[in-house]
């Protein structure tokens, strides 16, 4: 699979175009994330015309009506922005993006719990940034993130996650929407599913279960979307545990006593918060590959994203 694109708030791979002239570099997303993804690095401020260094803004109003008002003259850019930003998201919709890593409390970029100005100059944290808000509401299904967020280990880990799985669902519809590699894909990401959501899980098996006498288009719209809804849900210790015990069923006629009594153990003690993940994962993994088992040795459950990134390594 090749690098998977991205789009990202422009300060935070180190380009000065703050408003004071500085930036916001994060060194994981750059350095560490960077060697699987391609950017596409996006500056609402620079973008819809506005210099570096310039005067500052902020949001005022109520939900549903945010102003975008710079803080000492008092103008008024937020129709300029909404502008601006409808036409850079046409512009994002060829760009194939499997996410985008917002810039975190930015008027413009921030996700959520932006600071907004009332009335009487109280500042609540309730608002999104304009282009943010655009984009998340045109791209529902596409993962997003803040790099704030992104430092808490369970949010990076499903947020990277979902990216390489948009990936490699992006990948399938490139060959046509052929039943055949539907069924295929889903049966390599059951137990994937099955960690995050098996509601989600169990509606995906009856969607394909039904694929025969369904339309493509609905098939295959359907299935993103319970996939990417489901996937959003965070892969749970008591749900992993499932999982685990799950995978653990396939190997009852091939393991001693004495070999299921430490694979319990290790996932007793996953499940207790002593041991991150991967330990009971490393053994598991090991036992596939002994014992040849075909099906569960093409689970993305068991590697779905690179073991270099350390994404399961935290308890």
């Amino acid at each position: 699979m090749g690098k998977i694109k991205l789009g990202i708030s422009t300060c935070l791979l180190g380009e000065p175009v703050r408003y004071d002239g500085g930036h916001k570099l994060d060194r994981y997303l750059r350095d560490t994330l960077g060697q699987y993804v391609d950017y596409v690095p996006v500056c609402p401020e620079v973008e819809c015309g506005l210099g570096t260094p310039r005067e500052s803004m902020h949001l005022e109003g109520e939900p549903g009506a945010l102003r975008l008002i710079t803080t000492r003259t008092k103008q008024d850019l937020t129709d300029r922005m909404l502008s601006w930003s409808h036409r850079r998201v046409r512009e994002l919709a060829s760009e194939d993006l499997c996410g985008f890593i917002f810039k975190s409390n930015s008027p413009s970029s921030g996700m959520e719990r932006v600071r907004v100005l009332d009335a009487k100059g109280v500042p609540h944290r309730t608002g999104t940034g304009l282009f943010a808000g655009v984009f998340m509401k045109t791209f529902p299904l596409i993962p997003v993130e803040d790099e704030g967020r992104l430092h808490d280990p369970g949010i990076r880990e499903n947020f990277i996650e979902r990216i390489f799985t948009l990936e490699r669902w992006r990948s399938v519809l490139k060959q046509g929407k052929k039943t055949g590699l539907l069924i295929e894909f889903h049966s390599r990401h059951k137990l994937q599913m099955m960690a995050h959501s098996p509601a989600h899980a169990r509606a995906m098996g009856k969607l394909v279960a039904a694929a025969k006498t369904t339309p493509p288009a609905e098939l295959f719209i359907r299935y993103e979307q319970l996939m990417m809804e489901g996937l959003r849900l965070k892969a749970t210790v008591r749900k992993n545990t499932n999982v685990l015990q799950h995978i653990m069923g396939y190997f009852k006629k091939e393991l001693t006593s004495d070999e299921k009594r430490e694979l319990l153990e290790l996932i007793d003690n996953y499940y207790r918060g002593h041991l991150p993940l991967i330990v009971p994962l490393a053994l598991l993994k090991h036992y596939v590959r002994k014992y040849e088992k075909p099906y569960l040795r093409e689970q993305f459950y068991l590697d779905p994203h690179p073991v270099e990134l350390q994404l399961r390594n935290h308890a």
